[in-house]
């Protein structure tokens, strides 16, 4: 069986990889995605560099966003939108492949009419319960509809929408104290102190950088931090961060470390050992909390579509060992105040962990191929 699964974003991609990490072997894969994370940022994606990594064959669509308001990107999205079409037309026509599976997200769109128009079974798994817009649309002509939570039947063509789950990657169950990260000194590992995980998100968050950026020092008096940053070239905060790290006092130097990118299963064994977690709020972030039952500090982006990351938040809160923090609220004063607040708790919010975990449906991506395989067996009968 021929595979052509397409994931616009990191949070879609990194369903997509943990479906890839379980399928048969006698499966062939492309992958299309984004080659940068952000549009005018030169960084290279997730997606991108995980394929390079993992030598899975990938292809780049330039699709144009979906745009709700106007902004300084809204005129080359539209220009770019009928170039993702035939580019989306000419990759499927030389890989030719027997099902397309669509994790979401903008790219995904072209792609999927594409495969239509071409007569290619279709697969759509949405993460997060209200359903992203382009999956939403993308319903509407695919075969199948995977989704993660019973909330989202309301959002999809029920007779053709299946409950799978929402796939973590494999390597986020995994606790060795072998996986250490750069600059992760055994000073670091020894210290004792309460251990904050700040995180935007795979692609890091501008606004959570700046705000926390100069609580650093009053933290570091108190808590060891690692601090997933992103690596924007746009704004070049890793590169600030670095350095304010390199002028900390040298007695607690060690216990703050900025990072660009973690890889899973650097994520596994921090949330393993984490006091508490504070960030953005994805799907697959609030999942991979809601296995390990961190306590969380969650800061969701407020102009994400339909408030998607206000009601990831909700799963946590609801949980018991989560707090939710508006971004118009969330002052330095505020956050310093709801982190201490929280370490001090933090025995009560644990008590709640095990909640999480009752979430999330196991075994999710062997539901998801599970799906596809019927699709493609259904479509082989079909042109018997």
């Amino acid at each position: 069986m021929k595979l052509l699964i397409v994931a616009g974003g990191g949070g879609h991609f990194s369903a997509a990889f943990s479906v890839i990490q379980k399928l048969p072997k006698d499966v062939s894969v492309l992958v299309v995605g984004r080659k940068h994370s952000f549009e005018g940022d030169s960084a290279l994606s997730l997606e991108y560099q995980t394929c390079s990594s993992n030598n899975i064959p990938f292809a780049t669509v330039g699709a144009g966003r979906l745009q709700r308001a106007f902004t300084k990107h809204t005129i080359a999205s539209l220009v770019k939108t009928p170039f993702g079409f035939a580019q989306s037309l000419k990759i499927l026509k030389k890989f030719n492949p027997d099902i397309v599976l669509s994790f979401g997200g903008y790219v995904s769109l072209p792609v999927v009419v594409g495969a239509r128009l071409s007569g290619i079974p279709i697969v759509v798994h949405e993460q997060i319960p209200a359903g992203g817009l382009s999956n939403k649309i993308a319903s509407l002509i695919a075969d199948r509809v995977c989704i993660s939570w019973n909330e989202s039947y309301d959002f999809f063509p029920r007779e053709k929408t299946v409950l799978t789950g929402n796939p973590i990657r494999r390597e986020i169950s995994r606790t060795q104290s072998s996986v250490l990260l750069d600059g992760a000194t055994e000073v670091f590992l020894r210290d004792q102190a309460p251990f904050i995980y700040i995180t935007g998100g795979s692609g890091g968050s501008h606004f959570l950088n700046v705000l926390v950026e100069e609580l650093i020092p009053d933290l570091t008096e108190k808590y060891k931090i690692i601090h997933q940053t992103g690596g924007s070239n746009e704004y070049k905060d890793f590169e600030r961060l670095l350095y304010l790290k390199n002028n900390l006092p040298h007695q607690i130097r060690h216990r703050y470390i900025p990072i660009r990118f973690l890889d899973a299963s650097q994520i596994g064994w921090i949330l393993s050992h984490a006091s508490l977690v504070v960030g953005r709020c994805g799907i697959n972030t609030v999942c991979e909390l809601l296995y390990w039952g961190v306590p969380s500090l969650l800061i969701p982006l407020p102009y994400a579509q339909g408030n998607e990351q206000e009601k990831n938040a909700l799963l946590v809160k609801e949980a018991g060992f989560g707090e939710i923090l508006a971004q118009k609220n969330a002052t330095k004063t505020e956050l310093k105040k709801q982190i201490h607040h929280m370490i001090l708790k933090n025995n009560a919010y644990k008590f709640h962990a095990r909640k999480g975990r009752k979430r999330l449906i196991p075994n999710a991506s062997e539901n998801i191929i599970s799906v596809v395989i019927a699709v493609y067996e259904k479509r082989k009968k079909q042109e018997k």
